[in-house]
């Protein structure tokens, strides 16, 4: 192993590099005062993948540039070589706040669904996944979320500010599940998975409906698990709590400690607002081994933040910190959004890894962008973590063992200072430095 070189990619703020390709750095004697220990033959969860949400707003901004422009941010996020590889989606069941306005796909009252349609759908979002497929070569797995049940289902009479699914009209939100996912189907795309409900605990001023615990595992276990099964749609993956991670364990053992449901359940999902609790996604995977754990949304909050280094940072040390708590998927709330942080029907503005201005005909990359890539263009599906124990707290770092046997590790240095870095195993160790505010993918052949 000594005789061989490590290739190092770098992204550094206040620099050209970009996925930059530095000088390969040989395996040597030497140990930094950081050192990161690999262990290969420890092996943890296997990766599935990253993506990204289609949703109306980030269609909509899309569908206001150049032709382009637009295909040239769809194949930087979705080309599997010249791109972030992105091989995960998620889209909204009805409107979201990152829609034009609330919708349904069925008139009011109709409890037979006979009306149901997703025509909206077909104008903006289906286009924009099928040129999403188109350009990766391949299907993606779409992760499908209701913000709210239509109003009429509603105990409150509305789809935004909360409330909750009436009780009389549990069989048929299960069923319309069921009519989405065929829905989909017949525009040539596959619902990888459902989440019962985004962020069921938030009464929102936008979409939002809220469960407890016990009540999602109750729609589950009665209706929504048995609809799918009846209705031939037992692959598709049912995903709960689809929140954040400071209460994401008591929320999982509501349902997985019911074996009825959990019967039902492929796993959990998380958010990253409120908390950086990491440890709490070990502590689910330690409660039920056999279920899975997948990241389905988080954004900078607050509108648009050109240029800014700590969005990328934020990206970063989340997604080290899930991956290194048994974490398989992670994906990013919206691809685009324009100059504004939207269009966002209640003024939700937000930014994103992509920003269009619709009115300059311009594109902007954030920091966000190129820390995502560290991880998703390297690590890939069918990777296995690796043991990876860093020696202080300086470095951020996780590793991964690919299919074909090479190494990656992803370290990130948010300091104002360079850091000493080695890396090193039984079979040899290196050394380089991290510039200050940087990410590095290291790959070992």
């Amino acid at each position: 192993m000594n005789a061989k070189q490590v290739k190092v990619i770098l992204t550094a703020k206040g620099t050209g590099d970009r996925f930059s390709e530095k000088e390969p750095v040989s395996f040597s004697e030497g140990l930094a005062s950081t050192r990161i220990e690999l262990e290969p033959e420890r092996k943890y969860q296997e990766m599935l993948g990253f993506g990204g949400a289609f949703t109306e707003a980030a269609a909509h901004s899309l569908s206001l540039i150049s032709p382009e422009k637009r295909k040239e941010i769809i194949q930087r996020y979705f080309d599997p070589i010249e791109g972030l590889g992105y091989r995960f989606g998620r889209t909204h069941i009805n409107s979201s706040d990152f829609s034009l306005g609330n919708y349904s796909y069925v008139e009011d009252g109709d409890t037979s669904l006979e009306s149901f349609s997703i025509e909206r759908e077909k104008k903006l979002v289906i286009p924009f996944i099928r040129e999403a497929m188109e350009v990766a070569g391949r299907e993606l797995s779409i992760v499908a979320s209701p913000w709210s049940p239509p109003s009429w289902m509603k105990t409150n009479g509305e789809m935004n500010n909360g409330g909750k699914l009436l009780s009389e009209y549990e069989a048929v939100w299960a069923d319309y599940y069921s009519k989405y996912i065929e829905a989909m189907e017949e525009e040539g795309i596959r619902i990888w998975g459902v989440t019962i409900q985004n962020e069921p605990e938030a009464k929102q001023v936008w979409d939002s409906c809220l469960y407890t615990g016990e009540e999602e595992r109750d729609f589950i276990k009665n209706h929504l698990g048995p609809t799918l099964a009846e209705n031939g749609h037992d692959d598709v993956k049912v995903i709960i709590w689809d929140h954040n991670r400071d209460v994401i364990y008591e929320r999982a053992h509501a349902v997985l400690s019911d074996p009825e449901a959990a019967k039902y359940v492929w796993g959990t999902g998380l958010h990253w607002y409120v908390s950086e609790e990491f440890e709490n996604l070990s502590k689910v995977h330690h409660a039920f081994p056999d279920k899975h754990l997948i990241f389905t949304e988080g954004c900078m909050e607050g509108g648009v933040q050109v240029g800014s280094w700590d969005t990328g940072e934020r990206y970063g040390r989340n997604i080290i910190g899930d991956l290194n708590n048994y974490l398989e998927a992670w994906i990013d709330w919206n691809l685009v959004l324009n100059e504004e942080g939207g269009p966002n029907h209640v003024g939700n503005y937000c930014d994103a890894p992509v920003i269009v201005d619709t009115v300059k005909d311009e594109v902007h990359y954030n920091s966000s962008y190129y820390y995502i890539g560290h991880f998703s263009k390297y690590i890939k599906e069918g990777a296995r973590r690796i043991g990876c124990q860093v020696s202080n707290d300086s470095i951020l770092a996780t590793s991964f063992e690919n299919p074909d046997g090479e190494i990656v590790v992803v370290a990130m240095n948010s300091n104002n200072g360079n850091e000493e870095i080695s890396i090193s195993f039984a079979e040899g160790s290196m050394s380089t430095t991290l510039p200050s505010h940087s990410i590095a993918t290291l790959i070992i052949r």
